[in-house]
């Protein structure tokens, strides 16, 4: 695995990649990007080509918007990127001078398409930023990452977008932000970029997200902006306008990743200290607690009774999350917890079951 990624962006954070979900209208583009102009470390986005859920919605506007974004760029300085789905996205937007291209969360997910963007991006300088897959696979994000790297590519950045939510959630898309954390540690130098907008799906969430990324150390902010959002042609409830932009980016707080200060590392060594020996305590807690599930497996399976007692589970479930909320514990975290307890309470007694 190739840890090799060059600098693509300035030490100034955050940078923020900003502009309209789709370019609708020349005139649409023009004026969000003169509105946007004034920030120094601003890249503008806008998608051409848009892959739709279903048929018949607006799918973009095709190749005649690179022609809107070359006129951005000659009109305001700004740098563009645009979304690629294949080969020949990649062929058009190089010719169109497009500065940089980012792979949708749905082509990630798919590797074929990723080696043929890949073939066609063989040994060019081009930044590819790459969104997480639709679904919470890892391997996937990684995997577009390596074959990017295989063709010789390594202005690269991974984009945040949150993954599929099965249930009803608070956002469009989960962000599950140890994921993008476990990426991040695969490959420390790889720029990790947060697109709140697609987590949210919520305009009113985005600052939300966005400063929850930069308490992360994220490096930069995916927003999608409009210049008149409740009339966008897609994606119309988590577009914000270039004032709703400034406001957050004003109130936004970019924190030390580390500091010199001798005290506050001495007390933040004491209290990590105090959260080692918390978490080898809880091992032994789980430990403990295994070999009783052991000893239970034993017992059903002298007595032949099934390993999974439904009625047991649901009740035990509803008992400790109520405990844990009264505790100061988050529903979606207990409940994460137990279920992976549970699962491995079952693996072990599978096993004693069938020895």
């Amino acid at each position: 695995m190739i840890n090799n990624f060059k600098k693509i962006f300035s030490s100034s954070k955050p940078i923020v990649i900003a502009g309209p979900c789709s370019a609708e209208t020349e005139k649409q583009v023009l004026a969000t990007a003169h509105k946007l102009k004034k920030h120094s470390n601003l890249i503008f986005r806008a998608g051409i080509w848009k892959p739709r859920t279903r048929p018949n919605s607006f799918e973009g506007i095709g190749v005649e918007g690179l022609d809107w974004l070359k006129k951005v760029t000659d009109e305001t300085g700004l740098k563009t990127t645009v979304e690629v789905a294949k080969a020949k996205h990649v062929e058009l937007a190089i010719k169109h001078d497009v500065d940089m291209l980012w792979i949708g969360a749905r082509t990630t997910g798919n590797p074929f398409a990723i080696q043929e963007i890949a073939d066609a991006l063989e040994n060019t300088d081009i930044t590819v930023l790459i969104k997480n897959p639709i679904n919470p696979e890892l391997n996937l994000w990684i995997g577009a990452i390596e074959r990017l790297q295989d063709a010789g590519v390594y202005n690269i950045a991974a984009i945040h977008r949150g993954f599929f939510a099965y249930k009803n959630s608070k956002y469009r898309n989960i962000p599950q932000w140890q994921l993008a954390l476990d990426l991040k540690r695969k490959f420390p130098d790889l720029p990790m970029i947060c697109d709140p907008s697609h987590i949210s799906g919520n305009s009113n969430l985005i600052m939300e997200i966005a400063q929850k990324a930069m308490d992360m150390s994220y490096d930069g902010l995916m927003i999608e902006t409009h210049i008149d959002p409740k009339n966008a042609l897609s994606d119309k409830e988590q577009q914000i306008t270039p004032l709703e932009l400034d406001e957050i980016l004003n109130n936004l707080i970019v924190r030390n990743f580390d500091i010199d200060d001798k005290e506050f590392k001495a007390t933040l060594k004491q209290l990590r200290i105090q959260i080692d020996d918390l978490d080898i305590e809880l091992l032994d807690v789980l430990k403990r607690r295994m070999q009783l599930v052991e000893k239970i497996g034993h017992h059903k399976k002298e007595n032949k009774v099934t390993i999974l007692q439904n009625n047991r589970w649901i009740e035990m479930l509803k008992i400790r999350t109520k405990y844990g909320k009264e505790n100061g514990l988050s529903e979606h975290f207990i409940q994460q917890l137990l279920k992976a307890i549970h699962q491995e309470s079952i693996d072990k007694q599978n096993k004693v079951m069938n020895n």
